[in-house]
């Protein structure tokens, strides 16, 4: 069964406006942000926490993932901007 759409859309204005609708990421991964920052994923472990950036463990034991919020980098490194 089609989804019922408005008579005056067109089948590829309602193929893009879904294709438009992706969501951005809200958490980076430790691999994600020490390549954006041009570190190594063991700095990122080891400061991230002195300098506010604050992890969010998924899972349990030595294989848990380490998240990080995007926004929170993303104004972490704003705040090193030199003026």
């Amino acid at each position: 069964m089609e989804p019922q759409s408005h008579p005056d859309q067109t089948r590829t204005d309602i193929d893009s406006s879904r294709r438009r609708r992706s969501v951005e990421p809200v958490l980076m991964d430790t691999y994600e942000v020490a390549a954006m920052l041009n570190m190594s994923t063991s700095w990122v472990y080891r400061e991230a926490s002195k300098l506010g950036l604050k992890g969010y463990k998924l899972g349990r034991g030595r294989n848990a993932k380490v998240l990080y919020k995007r926004a929170e980098v993303f104004k972490w490194l704003e705040q090193q901007k030199i003026h």
